[in-house]
């Protein structure tokens, strides 16, 4: 099975079974590619270590193999990680046409869906997971667990924010991010989902707020998500076009060409400043396209997973 592209996706029904042929559509990729090396097999157990109590050990397993294996329960869990994402208005670009549930696919529904495929992923390692999800203010956020029952109501969390894009929803990333950053379990791996769009005169408190989820000890990936093509580098045919902003509903009317300079020049600033920023604090930033699939995401997680061992 190959690693399912966005346009195969693009009719979001079952989140999770879409999940499922995501990631093993990656892991079967990830023995054909230099990352065959990565830990795939994906262990329920671990060795008995001589004189703890014997109350967990899988007799079963020990009948098969003749060795001692402990059940792995979530309190051993390995690693925990919140997976955050930003549901404000801007996240539902690209918009959707009426009706037209096949053709939709935007950095929101990008984002649950390499949400859903993290948490597939981190539960076949028996890693617990949380999810927070924020606009002007955090809206969910759970604590970190890897029961399946757990898995399935955060996808019900996922499905709900697809199926019901807002307008003029803003957007205080740095104040959700200060406030994850205290409630976490310390030494948390956080994976954040957000196209970084503040007020200008919001830059500042945002970046204090990368620096205060490492100052408390997690290690963190930025996914920048975007929609390259057309967010980045501003592709559009050169006629008069009506720009509104979904988070404020204040509306541009002009011909592409007028500002496509100046807009790619500016957003290669903020870029590079995010950039720089991520580096100094030592926060892994990914640019995540929405066109160009889910690999570039599990393959990120999957390096910083066995970095931290």
């Amino acid at each position: 099975m190959k690693l399912l592209d966005n346009f195969e996706v693009r009719n979001i029904g079952n989140l999770e079974i879409l999940a499922r042929q995501v990631v093993e559509g990656f892991i079967i990729g990830l023995h054909k590619s230099p990352f065959h090396g990565f830990s795939v097999e994906f262990a329920e157990h671990r060795l008995y270590n001589p004189g703890e109590s014997t109350k967990n050990i899988d007799w079963k397993v020990y009948a098969r193999s003749d060795k001692l294996f402990v059940k792995r329960f979530e309190e051993e869990t390995n690693l925990r990680c919140q997976i955050v994402i930003d549901t404000s208005s801007s996240m539902y670009f690209p918009e959707q046409k009426k009706k037209a549930q096949t053709e939709y696919f935007n950095k929101l529904t990008f984002s649950a869906l390499a949400a859903a495929s993290l948490m597939n992923l981190l539960q076949k390692q028996r890693d617990a997971f949380g999810l927070t999800v924020f606009d002007s203010e955090v809206r969910e956020h759970t604590r970190c667990k890897s029961s399946t029952s757990h898995y399935r109501l955060l996808l019900t969390y996922l499905e709900k924010i697809i199926n019901n894009p807002e307008r003029n929803k803003t957007t205080s990333a740095a104040q959700a991010l200060h406030q994850i950053a205290d409630s976490i379990h310390k030494r948390s791996l956080v994976i954040i989902f957000s196209d970084m769009f503040e007020e200008s005169s919001q830059t500042e408190q945002l970046f204090s707020a990368l620096q205060h989820l490492k100052h408390n000890k997690h290690e963190v990936i930025l996914f920048h998500t975007v929609d390259k093509a057309k967010e980045i580098d501003f592709e559009f045919e050169n006629r008069p076009y009506v720009f509104i902003d979904m988070e404020s509903g204040e509306q541009v009317r002009l011909q592409s060409n007028q500002v496509k300079d100046y807009y790619v020049e500016q957003m290669a600033k903020f870029k590079e400043q995010l950039k720089v920023k991520c580096l100094q604090y030592q926060i892994d930033f990914v640019e995540a396209d929405i066109n160009d699939g889910f690999k570039k995401v599990l393959q990120s997680y999957l390096v910083k997973r066995n970095r931290m061992g």
